[in-house]
């Protein structure tokens, strides 16, 4: 059964700040926490990563996706969906960005994903592991931005 999350935050950072840490997907491992690799298999025409494979960190074990990227709405939206994964059959989101009206230096930050288990789970542990990846992606993200746009 597919699960489906958003979260919207809003972040100190200018829109085009969070779009180019966000599409930066082969840095992810270094700001990411439950990110330990990320191989950019194959760039678009523009060298932005298309398909990347990751090694992320999963309840209590290692997990293998690969991700097909689409910039079709950049940069005010970066998409992706799984092309190939162990543990999951879908994992498919999205970043979105939105400048906050009247001051240029903050970004309303919408995350979406979409996530299918390959393997049943009960779904007060689904709902759990849902909530961390999400929480751990934004509050990753917002660091990362936020140290960026202060330096």
């Amino acid at each position: 059964m597919r699960e489906e999350a958003v979260f919207t935050t809003t972040v100190a950072a200018p829109p085009t700040t969070c779009f180019e840490v966000a599409a930066d997907v082969g840095q992810y491992p270094l700001w990411a926490a439950d990110i330990k690799d990320a191989d950019v298999i194959e760039r678009d025409q523009d060298g932005r990563p298309s398909l990347v494979t990751f090694r992320a960190a999963a309840m209590g074990r290692s997990t293998t996706y690969t991700l097909r990227y689409d910039y079709a709405h950049a940069p005010v939206r970066l998409a992706w969906v799984q092309s190939e994964g162990d543990v999951t059959r879908v994992l498919d989101g999205s970043w979105e960005f939105f400048p906050v009206d009247d001051d240029p230096d903050r970004t309303e930050v919408r995350y979406s994903l979409t996530v299918e288990l390959a393997m049943p789970l009960p779904g007060f542990v689904k709902r759990r592991a849902e909530g961390r990846i999400v929480h751990t992606a934004i509050s990753d993200f917002t660091e990362r931005v936020e140290t960026l746009a202060s330096s």
